[in-house]
């Protein structure tokens, strides 16, 4: 039998329509019981979402009698227990189209003990629906879930203004709610907040307008979805490439396999791989489809090199003109997901894009008000809590601040032992506020040394060894003869004795150890409280202690024995080893 082409209105066409519609993923949030799941229940039923197996499945499992003939809520709460208590509790996702867009939802809990599980479903929505109940107006879980979405860099906000059926449709509940709800999001700068009066129970102003609120010349809820403008969140300008895996079937073919975080791969661009700090080009582009061109972000592909380089996963692929941050200490907002508090010193592990370092919460700066969204000392975060703290890691990261670039200003705290995720975090650019605590003021303020395009790695190759401070109690004069020894030997070193005072010596070391250099503090006399503050403010990556006590009588001996210490520490490359006795 001959084959037939496809004629107008066949699948096929369907499909390949379908392919070309917009997708837009949108959240729901807000206090319990405000009809999140009866509203997207509503949307799914209205514009013809729901299978008739599914809608007799709700009709026939009802629970709530108050509802009339149909439940909506059961078309997304699908937990037994969800349906017992009549709330939401984990995140429900749900598939719709109409004819000029694709929709995801994520139906995200209101209850507080769940605001963990609506920072899950908001971390990929680009439009939030946040609920209110009119008869009860803006609820601090409201403010919660309003602040959580401006965090998560969601740019639009539709203002639902639920159960207007209950008040009457009186315009005059709408206009204050809404003014309620503007005054306290007028420091977030969402690009828009709309407002819209609806009953998700009764349909009004959801799919079509109503005319019980002719007061309201507005679209509905679905025809604003329809037309809004879709913001992806997608850093198209700086190519961020994580490395899932490496694909390596035979000896001819060596890939990196991963999804592109943000910007775009050419074949014959230029690429960095970090932490190595090793440049080369794209050979290919591979995908199941065959070899392409270009690539850019959000897809999945396999990268070939010219170069062999090694990279493995949790390296970062990068235009070597448009740099990522780097740097072991960082600022960050964290959503505290675990009913254990936070408490400073606590050692976790931070997975950021496909990479895994062991980090520690140094100090919680404050945390956020969700009330007044204003700073508030803290000594810890409880579950649910917001707050600004300050993290250091074991590895460098190399980073974009969040608001520049979703996919590498994220990361997740995760307990070591638990492995359960007790945090969502945010990486800021660096604050320029001072942080002083009592007795422990800092000479360079809050600069951040670390923070720079140049990598260790880089640093390292070019001079042949790491930075390290090197905490010297001993005669001055030892300290000269040590840094002539390393700097015969090749090392960019400094010595820092008499002209420096001690408090001002771990700032000043920081500050050379970023630049590459090894650094002696020669101080005259062991003080525990000082060598602390050095250790903290350093690094015990970079920090050697060494007292006179411990060392050879004669100086000659005593400098070698530091050089075999540092030998033993890996901070001497091979060629810094063959130069004499002793190195």
């Amino acid at each position: 039998m001959a084959a037939t082409l496809p004629l107008p209105g066949t699948v096929e066409e369907f499909l390949d329509q379908s392919e070309r519609r917009e997708l837009l993923r949108f959240t729901t949030a807000g206090s319990v019981d405000d009809g999140k799941s009866t509203l997207i229940g509503r949307l799914l039923y209205d514009s013809k979402g729901v299978y008739e197996d599914q809608l007799a499945a709700v009709k026939n499992s009802r629970v709530n009698r108050s509802t009339g003939p149909i439940d909506f809520s059961l078309l997304t709460d699908g937990l037994k227990a969800e349906r017992e208590q009549g709330i939401t509790i984990d995140v429900a996702y749900r598939y719709f189209s109409t004819a000029r867009r694709k929709f995801i939802i994520a139906d995200t809990p209101g209850h507080e003990q769940y605001t963990r599980n609506m920072a899950t479903g908001a971390s990929t929505a680009s439009l939030a629906v946040i609920l209110i109940d009119a008869r009860k107006g803006v609820l601090p879980q409201s403010r919660r879930h309003a602040y959580i979405s401006w965090l998560l860099g969601i740019p639009r906000v539709v203002l639902a203004i639920n159960k207007m059926d209950l008040v009457a449709f009186r315009e005059d509940v709408f206009r204050h709610i809404a003014a309620e709800f503007d005054l306290f999001a007028a420091d977030l700068d969402f690009k828009e907040i709309y407002r819209i009066p609806i009953s998700a129970l009764e349909g009004d102003n959801v799919v079509g307008r109503s005319g019980r609120t002719p007061w309201y010349q507005g679209p509905s809820l679905l025809e604003y979805l329809e037309t809004t403008p879709v913001d992806s969140g997608l850093n198209t300008e700086e190519l961020r490439f994580p490395v899932q895996h490496v694909i390596r079937p035979d000896l001819d073919f060596r890939g990196f396999a991963g999804q592109i975080a943000s910007g775009t791969l050419r074949r014959g661009s230029p690429v960095m791989a970090l932490p190595s700090g090793r440049t080369s080009r794209v050979k290919s582009i591979a995908t199941y489809d065959g070899d392409l061109d270009q690539a850019f972000a959000p897809m999945s592909v396999t990268v070939c090199l010219e170069d062999e380089v090694d990279i493995s996963r949790g390296d970062l692929l990068v235009d070597p003109e448009r740099m990522p941050h780097v740097a072991r200490r960082v600022n960050a907002t964290l959503v505290w997901m675990h009913s254990a508090a936070l408490t400073p010193g606590k050692q976790y592990l931070l997975k950021h894009t496909t990479r895994t370092v062991s980090a520690t919460v140094t100090a919680i700066l404050h945390k956020v008000d969700v009330n007044t969204l204003e700073p508030v000392p803290a000594g810890g975060l409880d579950l649910n809590e917001i707050g600004v703290v300050e993290i250091e890691t074991k590895l460098p990261l190399h980073f974009d601040p969040y608001r520049r670039n979703r996919a590498t200003g994220n990361f997740i705290l995760i307990d070591g032992l638990s492995n359960l995720t007790v945090a969502a975090g945010m990486i800021l650019e660096r604050s320029r506020e001072k942080q002083v605590a009592e007795g422990s003021e800092t000479f360079l303020g809050d600069v951040e040394f670390d923070t720079t395009r140049v990598t260790p790695e880089e640093r390292r190759a070019r001079s042949g060894h790491r930075a390290v401070t090197i905490w010297l109690t001993a005669r001055k004069e030892m300290a000269w003869l040590l840094e002539r020894r390393l700097f015969e030997r090749g090392c960019l070193v400094h010595a820092l004795a008499d002209d420096v005072e001690s408090r001002l010596m771990p700032e000043l070391a920081r500050m050379m150890n970023a630049a590459g250099l090894i650094v002696i503090c020669s101080v005259a006399y062991d003080d525990p409280r000082e060598q602390a503050r050095a250790l903290a403010m350093i690094g015990g990556e970079r920090f050697l202690a060494v007292a006179a006590s411990g060392l050879a009588a004669q100086d000659r001996e005593a400098v070698e024995q530091i050089c075999r210490m540092l030998q033993a520490r890996g901070v001497l490359s091979g060629r810094m080893l063959s130069g004499g006795e002793g190195i």
